[in-house]
Parts: structure tokens; C-alpha cells; sequence
């Protein structure tokens, strides 16, 4: 194989890389795109029945598109021709039916005719949509050809008003490309001024440098004249020599004659024409795909560098894929287990990012514990509850019938328990509310764990066993909290009591009262009692106001169990992001070779 066949043949195949996942025609990566672009191919342009489909078939020597009157070529058919070695065997393969080798031209027609029902329906639409072919064979020459539908002017019976202006934009978005080659077939029985092609052509291309004229049914003009001015290039000059072509006759299409068949006659044809003979060794669909092909490997030559570069950049974001897609999944238990444990270990990471700092999240517990819980504290009801009244009325009632003599240890007892319930309400708000923190902080993790991503039943299982365990918590968290405010009923501090006695001693004693008989039982001992309560609730609430967000953290703690299953589509996408990664690569090798052997 020359290096010119190797050039070629290697652009094809990284088109058809550029093909594995759909980047062509609505990629959303734009390195893949941009390379689609970058590499050079072949838009085969004309108006309808110009011949566009005679001529294809006669550059890959076979009859293998669908023919018929009208619009027959509704969506843009992707053509990648690949020359093999002469002892191979010659097939053909669809991108959407990989691994099928097709030898039979017939069924590659109806696949065509098939495939672009399937997109269009039965009808006369159009599509945008390509459909992608590869044909391998000793007799091709390594060429990408996009056969587009042909141009028409006017609408018929089942297509929209705006079916020309929808082909003419369609057949644009390839031709607009620096990139691409256009292909004008111009049929030569009627005036090149008013062929459709050349004249798109020159809208896109008006120095005529990306622009092949070929002049089709050379056979059928009528007696006497001949397309010398447009061969020679005296009617409509283009930079590139114009070729004309004999394609077959409706009558050898109908009698099934073989392409090899025709090619013989079409050069048979020119060598014996009194008009074209001078121009014979230039004429020919033979011709042709050698002019293209060596075209092709100057432009390619040209575009090495941009291409190599566009080749790593690739390489580059699909190294970068694999590694958030990640490692492929064994199959033994044990490193399945040690794999399961690796994505918990990183969803804990980003969990205690979350608690610790690094991550938002830990601040809004610490708000809980800063402001929430102090507030409420604040707020509640101990005014009511120490009340003149209500501290007379509990004293009482622990008195019964016999009143305290000295202190009364009984109502101090009742107020204070009776202070210290109204600590269980603020203790539970604080439990719940850093729970739905965590919750949440939960559901964040999940979602921030990249290596979680490629495994949706492992992430809900992750949230079902955190949320049941965070439940579980809660509970326990509780219990220890109320606990808390339980220790702190059953054992009054004793050093507060023990003051009370000496107080009272001060407050009998004749040389510091101003009243000898004042009452034990007045207005201002029951005052006094409320005081000392207070101070004593004060001391237990900035303890409570510590320990509860302890107890609280303490028993926030987690235990993860957890099932491993990846998304199948994943599983899939790095298959073939493996296998264009190995594509691209190779292209990478074949280009340095190549560059290094001219």
C-alpha cells in the first residue's frame, strides 16, 4: 500500500472513530467535533437526476443505492470507502448494525431504503439525520463521500412548501466547511449556468479551490454538439480540472449490467470519442477517484499538524472520561468488596468535608448549637414558673399540713424539677434539627461523590441505609439528651443547699433584721425562694447549653451497607470510549509513521 493509500486510509478510519458514539452530526464534546471537521472529505452536490448516484456508484464499482424518481436520497448516506488487500474478501457494514458484514449490494440497498423510512416514515420528508456506511474492497480507493439530496426547485405532492430552502440548508451545513470538498455534478445536456450545483458551489466557494466540476450524461446531448468549453474550462473555470463521466443507461440498469461492464464501455466511450478522445486519459469516474484521492492526500499532508493536535486534544478528553467513568468492575466477591468499600471510603471523605469544614454544611449544626438552642432556652416560661404566686402555691402544696421549719427542701425540689421539664422540649428541637441537617449533608455527599456516580443502586442504597441509621441516631440521641436533663433532677447540686440554712440563720437573726417579728412566711421569703431557684435553673441551663450539643455530635455517628451495581449505559459508554481511545491512538502512531516516511 503507497503512503498516499495509507494517508487516506488512515483519515477514514479516524472518521469512523469520530463515529463510534454519534460525535458526528450533533456532538456535544467539541474536541470530537472539531475533529470531524478538521479532516477532509467528499459532499457530493447536485440538483435531482443530475446523475449524483450513477457516479458514486461508478467510484465504488457497485450497484448498491436506491433508485427511483424524485427525491430518492432523503438523508445525507456518510460513504467511507476502504481499500483492502486484493486477496480480501469485499463487504460492507452500517454503523447502526455493527458487526454485520453485508456482501450482498442488494440488501445494502434496501438497508439504505430502510434505514431512511425508518427516520422519515414512507413519505417524501427529508432528514438531517446521516446514515453511515463503510465499504471494504480491493477495487476502492480510500475516499469519505457524503451522498446529500439532491436540489430541487419546487415542492410536489407530499412535501412541505419549504422542502427546497430545507435540502438547500441541509446540503449547506456540510459544504459551508473549509474542510470539505465539494463534488458538483453538473449534467451536460443542460447549460451549466443553470446548474444548481455550481452554482451553491460558488456561493461557498468562490475562488473555486475546494470545488470539483464533473459533467454526467456526455452520452446524451443532442447530435452535434459537445461540452468542450465546459471540460476545457472556458465556460466556467474552476481551479481543478472539470471531469465528465458516462454513467449506465436506464436500459443497462434495468438489464443489471455490471459496473465493470460499464466502466469498460464509459472508457471505450471517451478513447473513440472524435470530441473528447484528446481527453480521454482525464476523463472517466476511474479518473475521478484517483483526481480526488490524490487531492485528498495534498490537503491531508497540509492539515497533518492541525489534525495531530486535534488527535491529542481527543486522546486527552477521552483519557480524562475514562477516569470519571472509572475502573471496569471485577468479577470476583472479594474485589467487588474492596471495591464497594473504596466508594464508601470517598463518600465519607466528602461527608466529613461537609462536618469538618472544606464543604458547606458543618456551620448550619454549629448554628443549631450557637443560636437555636440558646434562644430557646431563653424563651422559656421560667417567669411564670417562679412567679410570686405560683412559688407560694408549689410550696404549699409540699408543705401539707406542716409547714417547713427552716428551709423548705421539698418545694425547692418541686420547682426545680418542675423548671427543669421545660429543658426536654429545646433539648429534642436541637436533636431534630441537626438530623435533617445531616440529612441533607447526606444527600449532598451523595450527589458531590464522583466515583458514586456510575452507580445508581449503590448511591440509593447509601441514602436508604444513611437515612434509616440517621433515624436510629436520632432516637438514641434523644434518650441521651433527655437523660441529661433527667440527671440534673435526680441529684440537686448539695453546695447550693447547704447555703440555704446559713441564709435563713442570717434572716432570723434579731441584729440583721430591722423588724424583730417579721414573718417566715411573708411576701419576701417566698421571693427568696424563687431567686435561689432561679440562680439554680441559671446554673443548670449553661451546663444543659454544653452538654446537649455533645450528646447530640456524640450520637450522630454512621454505618454504611450497600449493594454494587453499575448503569449498564455506563458499562456500555466505556466500552466504546476504550475502544475509540485505542482507535485514536493508533491514528496518532500511522500519522507519526507517515510523517516520518515522506
Amino acid at each position: 500500500m503507497t503512503s498516499m493509500e495509507s494517508l487516506i486510509g488512515l483519515v477514514n478510519r479516524i472518521q469512523q472513530a469520530c463515529t463510534v458514539l454519534g460525535d458526528y452530526g450533533g456532538a456535544d464534546n467539541n474536541a470530537f467535533s472539531s475533529l470531524w471537521e478538521a479532516l477532509p472529505s467528499v459532499a457530493v452536490v447536485g440538483g435531482q437526476s443530475s446523475g449524483k448516484s450513477s457516479v458514486l456508484e461508478s467510484i465504488v464499482g457497485r450497484d448498491f443505492l436506491p433508485r427511483g424518481s424524485g427525491i430518492v436520497t432523503r438523508r445525507p448516506l456518510v460513504l467511507q470507502l476502504h481499500k483492502v488487500d486484493g486477496k480480501a474478501k469485499e463487504y460492507a457494514e452500517f454503523l447502526h448494525m455493527p458487526g454485520q458484514k453485508i456482501t450482498d449490494y442488494a440488501i445494502v440497498r434496501q438497508e439504505i431504503q430502510n434505514e431512511t423510512d425508518r427516520v422519515t416514515g414512507r413519505t417524501k420528508q427529508i432528514s438531517p439525520v446521516p446514515i453511515h456506511l463503510s465499504i471494504y474492497s480491493p477495487h476502492v480507493v480510500n475516499l469519505t463521500l457524503i451522498d446529500l439530496p439532491g436540489l430541487t426547485k419546487v415542492a410536489v405532492e407530499g412535501q412541505p412548501e419549504t422542502i427546497a430552502q430545507d435540502i438547500e440548508n441541509m446540503v449547506r451545513s456540510f459544504v459551508d466547511k473549509p474542510n470539505c470538498i465539494i463534488l458538483a455534478i453538473s449534467p451536460a445536456n443542460q447549460d451549466i449556468a443553470t446548474s444548481d450545483a455550481i452554482k451553491l458551489s460558488r456561493e461557498v466557494d468562490p475562488s473555486g479551490e475546494r470545488t470539483f466540476g464533473v459533467l454526467t450524461k456526455l452520452d446524451l446531448m443532442d447530435r452535434g454538439t459537445n461540452a468542450l468549453d465546459v471540460l476545457e474550462g472556458r465556460s466556467y473555470r474552476l481551479q481543478h480540472p472539470w471531469v465528465g463521466v458516462v454513467n449506465r443507461s436506464q436500459a443497462d440498469i434495468n438489464k443489471n449490467v455490471d459496473m465493470i461492464v460499464a466502466r469498460r464501455k464509459e472508457s471505450e466511450y471517451f478513447e473513440t470519442s472524435p470530441d473528447y478522445g484528446h481527453l480521454a486519459n482525464k476523463m472517466g469516474s476511474v479518473y475521478l477517484a484517483k483526481l480526488l484521492s490524490q487531492h485528498l492526500e495534498s490537503v491531508i499532508r497540509q492539515r497533518i499538524p492541525n489534525i495531530t493536535s486535534l488527535i491529542n486534544k481527543t486522546i486527552e478528553e477521552l483519557e480524562s472520561e475514562m477516569n470519571q467513568i472509572g475502573r471496569p468492575i471485577a468479577a470476583d466477591a472479594g474485589a467487588q468488596l474492596y471495591t464497594i468499600l473504596e466508594l464508601c471510603r470517598a463518600f465519607d471523605r466528602v461527608f466529613k468535608e461537609h462536618l469538618d469544614g472544606g464543604r458547606p454544611g458543618g456551620d448550619r449544626i454549629y448554628n443549631v448549637f450557637d443560636n437555636q438552642l440558646p434562644a430557646a432556652l431563653r424563651k422559656l416560661p421560667f417567669d411564670r414558673h417562679l412567679s410570686l404566686q405560683n412559688v407560694r402555691k408549689v410550696v404549699s402544696e409540699a408543705d401539707g399540713y406542716q409547714p417547713h421549719l427552716i428551709a423548705p427542701e421539698q418545694g425547692y425540689r418541686r420547682l426545680i424539677e418542675g423548671a427543669l421539664s421545660y429543658f426536654r422540649g429545646p433539648a429534642e428541637a436541637s436533636v431534630d434539627a441537626v438530623h435533617f441537617v445531616l440529612k441533607e449533608l447526606v444527600r449532598k455527599s451523595i450527589a458531590e461523590t464522583q466515583e458514586l456516580r456510575r452507580f445508581p443502586t449503590l448511591q440509593a442504597e447509601i441514602a436508604a441505609a444513611t437515612n434509616e441509621a440517621l433515624e436510629r441516631f436520632r432516637e438514641e440521641s434523644k434518650k441521651t439528651a433527655m437523660r441529661l436533663v433527667d440527671m440534673e433532677a435526680s441529684y440537686l447540686t448539695v453546695e447550693f443547699f447547704r447555703k440555704l440554712p446559713q441564709e435563713m440563720e442570717k434572716a432570723g437573726n434579731p441584729a440583721n433584721q430591722a423588724t424583730p417579728n417579721v414573718d417566715r412566711y411573708g411576701e419576701g421569703h417566698y421571693r427568696r425562694i424563687g431567686s435561689n431557684v432561679s440562680s439554680y435553673i441559671s446554673m443548670i441551663s449553661d451546663t444543659l447549653r454544653n452538654t446537649i450539643p455533645k450528646a447530640v455530635v456524640y450520637c450522630q455517628a454512621k454505618q454504611l451497607s450497600q449493594l454494587l451495581d453499575e448503569d449498564p449505559a455506563l458499562t456500555g459508554r466505556r466500552q466504546q470510549c476504550a475502544k475509540r481511545l485505542e482507535l485514536y491512538k493508533a491514528a496518532r502512531d500511522e500519522i507519526d509513521s507517515v510523517s516520518w516516511a515522506r
